[in-house]
């Protein structure tokens, strides 16, 4: 029996899927059923009610994994001191983000980290918000990056900073003349929005609800990208994270505008699963991305 073994059984029985537990590990879901029955032959008990039409460990099944996850977590504590005594920093830093983050906060920090860490591999992948919390609790990735960071006795949260949020129009629209707007000006006004279960979208919706704005909602999406050229088109006005329109706005495809009597600011955080062991590796990532 190897420690692999006890690894994809913790993984599985936190996934509750042979896929996601295979994914996590690399293998296929085959190879996984079967550690699962060789850890079974190994304790000589059943681990997994198959019965069962939903996924459920025996009582067996529960002990081996309280026990495992110790077993792992010590292991990982041993290995992630071993590398610090021999001051080495490499290995794989799996990162989930959301779209705005990845494709526009992420880039210079990551450039940042590989050229001081160059044997480091950092993978990332571009995820909705819930699929972001939902990689980082099913161990999918070892860092979630997201904003508006939600609280989870199961997550550990790192605030990194804030962005500010700012109105965009197209340039010919007549906000685009004007420096600054007063947020009851956008009342009645075509608005582009993130679709409503992103936190951006609901944290505007908020502040726009407490100052009693009403706005006509045209186009919703579910990332910042497909949100700017819907305003470059016309199509209406949007507010979004000021980091994510620098291009644009030099261009002068996008104009940008201040809102005055409101103070919009998006908080962004990376977030990790509680108890998890951070190799050197996941450290230092960490320590680019707060400086």
């Amino acid at each position: 029996m190897q420690i692999e073994s006890l690894k994809v059984f913790c993984d599985l029985a936190e996934t509750e899927s042979f896929t996601k537990a295979a994914q996590i590990n690399n293998v296929t879901q085959s190879a996984v059923s079967q550690q699962i029955s060789s850890l079974e032959r190994v304790f000589k008990s059943l681990l997994i009610e198959r019965s069962k039409k939903k996924f459920r460990l025996t009582r067996e099944g529960q002990v081996l994994y309280d026990y495992s996850k110790q077993i792992i977590q010590t292991f990982d504590s041993l290995h992630s001191k071993l590398q610090e005594i021999k001051d080495i920093i490499s290995g794989t830093v799996r990162v989930a983000t959301i779209y705005s983050i990845g494709l526009h906060d992420l880039p210079p920090y990551l450039k940042k980290f590989l050229k001081a860490y160059p044997t480091v591999n950092v993978h990332v992948e571009y995820r909705r918000s819930n699929q972001v919390y939902d990689d980082v609790l099913g161990n999918v990735v070892d860092l979630g990056l997201v904003a508006y960071p939600v609280r989870d006795p199961k997550l550990e949260i790192v605030a990194l900073r804030k962005d500010k949020l700012v109105l965009i129009s197209h340039p010919g629209h007549p906000f685009s003349k004007l420096k600054n707007v007063k947020l009851k000006d956008l009342s009645g006004q075509k608005f582009i929005g993130f679709e409503p279960d992103i936190p951006t979208r609901r944290a505007i919706d908020k502040i726009l609800k407490d100052q009693s704005v009403t706005v006509q909602h045209v186009m919703e999406f579910d990332n910042i990208e497909t949100v700017k050229r819907a305003v470059e088109i016309d199509a209406g006005i949007a507010i979004v994270p000021h980091s994510t329109i620098i291009q644009e706005v030099s261009k002068q495809t996008l104009a940008e505008v201040i809102i005055e009597d409101a103070d919009f600011y998006r908080p962004l955080a990376a977030i990790y699963k509680k108890n998890k062991v951070l190799s050197p590796a996941m450290k230092q990532f960490l320590s680019v991305l707060k400086g």
